[in-house]
């Protein structure tokens, strides 16, 4: 094909077409990185660099082997990790402060009329129903406008001093940046919700896609064995999660594990990535997972506690779980936990505020926690308050029980 605009020259031994590969993955320099926005993941990536920009990343395939035995844990990364360079240059890309126009008017006309003072006119704004429905009913509908970082500031710190002045400190709730994705912006954030008394949430409660449950049980915030100790499981259940998804680069544990002679059971409503490959799947529908759970709960504590005494079972629960915690009880109902304040003996040491477990004593006493248990002890150990029944019948009528200081 041959016009006045274009000649085409057939050269195959030339090989031109290489030239355009050699450019597109030529790099001056490589640095070592990972995506940590909105990722715990935090997987180790090569990224390759020309005159200060991203050209390609690759996954690193260094990591040390953990222990004999283990898969290796490379490669690591996913599909959305590999393509993060074209949300570096995307035009989308979010890179100022963005509000609500119908917002940004009012507070810009209720600063006006308050003679300049942010925090009178973030009050005038809630104290017009008009107003406050107005930007309330915009939500949802787009209408974002961009404006100054001073402004976005400014508006965010007069709502936050409105709140503490009319309702109290407790009611301003934050979320700081997970911890994976920036440090300093979480320990930021979370240390000034603690300092002004707010309420400090976890990326838990903002996402709502991880279990609840561990911190309200183990007192952190799954603080668990990671990935690779999947592989020295040999019963796995997967509760709703698509690992593939939410956890590639990890994901290859799970699949490798049943070469060990490990059993797979997924619990989902749809027939997931993950449960392809289960052993069995049993297709929950909402509601029967807790029902389910408590039904192995009972089982668990009927045979391990209730009709025989397991050394294992209860090692475990006391160093690892609430279970020891002792809980006030009124009228057949669980209150709260019971605290060492609660204990004439106990209520002027400065751990007073701390939860007492049931003792390894027996007949069986109140655990108090001292200053230093109550920092350095196992978790199971923590603070609980005698004075009541506990919830489980080997640990009950405590009342008159003699404290005993943890070790």
């Amino acid at each position: 094909m041959t016009d006045r605009w274009i000649s085409e020259k057939v050269a195959p031994a030339e090989r031109k077409w290489e030239e355009f590969y050699r450019n597109r993955f030529s790099h001056d320099k490589r640095v070592r990185s990972t995506h940590g926005v909105n990722c715990t993941g935090s997987c180790s990536w090569e990224v390759f660099v020309k005159d200060g920009i991203v050209t390609w990343e690759m996954q690193a395939l260094d990591y040390p082997q953990l222990e004999e035995g283990l898969p290796p844990y490379e490669p690591r990364g996913c599909q959305r990790g590999i393509s993060y360079s074209w949300y570096l240059y995307s035009p989308i890309r979010v890179k100022y402060p963005y509000a609500r126009g119908v917002l940004v008017d009012m507070f810009r006309q209720a600063k006006r009329e308050a003679l300049g003072d942010p925090v009178d006119a973030w009050a005038a704004i809630q104290e017009n129903p008009q107003w406050r429905a107005k930007y309330q009913q915009a939500r949802g509908k787009g209408g974002f406008r961009r404006i100054r970082w001073d402004e976005a500031l400014e508006i965010a710190a007069a709502s936050t001093v409105h709140t503490i002045r009319t309702h109290g400190p407790d009611r301003v709730a934050g979320f700081s940046p997970i911890p994976a994705m920036s440090q300093v912006s979480y320990a930021a954030g979370s240390r000034f919700m603690s300092l002004i008394g707010g309420t400090v949430m976890s990326f838990y409660d903002w996402y709502c896609d991880l279990p609840p449950a561990s911190p309200e049980v183990w007192g952190e915030q799954t603080d668990v064995h990671e990935s690779a100790d999947w592989y020295n499981a040999r019963f796995i259940a997967v509760m709703g999660a698509n690992l593939n998804m939410t956890r590639t680069p990890d994901t290859h544990f799970i699949s490798e594990v049943r070469h060990a002679g490990a059993k797979l059971t997924v619990f989902s409503p749809d027939f997931s990535q993950v449960a392809k490959y289960a052993d069995w799947w049993i297709p929950t529908n909402p509601g029967q997972d807790t029902a389910f759970w408590l039904a192995v709960d009972h089982v668990l504590l009927t045979e391990f506690y209730r009709d025989s005494q397991v050394e294992y079972f209860e090692s475990y629960a006391r160093q690892y779980t609430d279970l020891p915690h002792l809980v006030q009880v009124s009228d057949g109902k669980a209150g709260q936990y019971l605290r060492a304040s609660k204990l004439a003996a106990t209520r002027t040491w400065r751990t007073a505020t701390g939860r007492c477990s049931c003792g390894t004593a027996r007949p069986p006493r109140p655990a108090c926690p001292t200053e230093a248990s109550a920092t350095a002890g196992p978790p199971g150990q923590g603070p609980l308050e005698p004075g009541a029944d506990r919830l489980l019948p080997r640990c009950q009528d405590l009342t008159g029980a003699e404290p005993h200081r943890l070790p």
